[in-house]
């Protein structure tokens, strides 16, 4: 195998947004890192931030006038507002306050930085700061996720000690590991890799009215999706099902059955690097289906239920399968029905989750996983399936390379 050498290249022009934070201090050093590397920043403030860090010191670090007003003539006499929107290859919003993440996940624009994002077509990278607690806010974690499934790249937050005195995620990244992030030419641990992913529910038809199913909302796979998508993977999305929209740089393939999902899988499987079956397939379907609609005129009905194809088990099977990884949705014993699904299958990994536990699971925005595999576990706590997404990603890639390492 050929050693692949990553080459690392520079975005040509940054727009710095900066909110109110004590972690502004450190974004003169963030601007002095980021031209070190080449880039050209021009730094856009709120008003908020000029109690932490002033105009004058980022203008001497950045070499360009610090704009901070939506509608000042004099600025918008040189560069107005749309201008610097389009000016921007991308846009790094450090440090991110809680108030600024709510505005943008909510479409706001009601100041200069808020109106740039949405008048923007760069990609935004956020790197989050703020106490633990709010970070870890529901409402917080639902606007993270809104911006994340936009397409919105997150650069932490770290974990450690905080201004306050207090203790756990919320710190922003250091200035030299962002500006290390942000200027890295390679996309991720899986750039160039294919990757082919199921998601949400099956239907299987009763009639052309009625169908069996399942509680998968798909939030969980679609989550996982743009993870990968976001560490570089060329991901296919094969889903049931959902009323969610589809992650950015992602192909999505609709199907609604079992057997459609079969067919969708292993018409792809051949040209894929890794599987990741997160969809919830259900495991009978009805041995006929009506053609027409069945009226309400017994006191009983009676279906004859007959077994799907088992997709999973398949792909696994196949000569030269791809890396494969399964989900189990249990009720009981979680571990030991994953741990069994893990050999009996001959998955590479499998993530599993407790369901009808009144947390987590099925239809909710949270859940916890236990993933194992041959030699080794990982615990992930209950968390928003967004960030869920993310942390389980970066676990594929990792054990992916380990596979190829040997």
């Amino acid at each position: 195998m050929s050693e692949q050498v990553t080459e690392k290249v520079s975005p040509e022009k940054v727009l710095l947004g900066i909110s109110g934070g004590i972690a502004a201090y450190k974004t003169p050093d963030l601007v002095r890192r980021l031209r070190e590397r080449g880039v050209e920043v021009q730094v856009v403030m709120t008003r908020a931030a000029a109690a932490f860090v002033t105009p004058l010191t980022l203008q001497a670090v950045s070499g360009r006038p610090v704009r901070s007003a939506l509608l000042d003539p004099e600025a918008e006499a040189g560069m107005d507002h749309i201008e610097l929107a389009r000016w921007a290859d991308r846009i790094l919003l450090a440090p991110a306050s809680a108030h600024l993440i709510a505005r943008l996940a909510h479409g706001l624009a009601d100041d200069l930085l808020t109106t740039l994002v949405l008048a923007s077509s760069a990609p935004l990278w956020l790197a989050p700061a703020m106490n633990h607690r709010m970070w870890l806010h529901p409402a917080t974690q639902v606007n993270v996720g809104r911006l994340v499934e936009r397409g919105c790249t997150l650069l932490g937050p770290a974990s450690g000690a905080q201004a306050c005195g207090e203790s756990g995620p919320g710190r922003m990244l250091e200035p030299d590991e962002i500006a290390e992030r942000l200027c890295a030419a390679s996309p991720g641990p899986l750039a160039g890799r294919r990757v082919l992913l199921t998601a949400g529910p099956t239907r299987e038809a009763i009639d052309p009215v009625r169908y069996i199913g399942n509680r998968s909302s798909g939030k969980m796979g679609y989550a996982l999706a743009a993870a990968l998508a976001d560490l570089g993977a060329k991901v296919t999305l094969v889903s049931g099902p959902t009323a969610l929209d589809c992650p950015p740089r992602v192909e999505r393939v609709a199907v609604e059955s079992a057997a459609e999902m079969h067919q969708a899988v292993m018409a792809r499987v051949g040209g894929c690097d890794l599987f990741v079956a997160a969809a919830a397939v259900a495991d009978y379907r009805p041995q006929t289906e009506a053609t027409a609609k069945i009226k309400k005129s017994a006191a009983s009905l009676t279906l004859n239920l007959v077994r799907n194809g088992d997709i999973l088990a398949e792909v696994a099977g196949l000569p030269q399968p791809p890396f494969t990884v399964g989900f189990a949705a249990e009720t009981d014993d979680v571990e030991g029905y994953a741990a069994a699904k893990l050999e009996a299958k001959g998955l590479a990994m499998i993530a599993a989750n407790q369901v009808g536990s009144g947390q987590g699971g099925f239809e909710s925005d949270e859940n916890a996983l236990l993933v194992l595999w041959r030699g080794g576990r990982h615990r992930f706590p209950m968390m928003p399936k967004t960030q869920l997404g993310v942390a389980l990603a970066h676990l594929i890639a990792e054990r992916y390379a380990a596979s190829l390492a040997g």
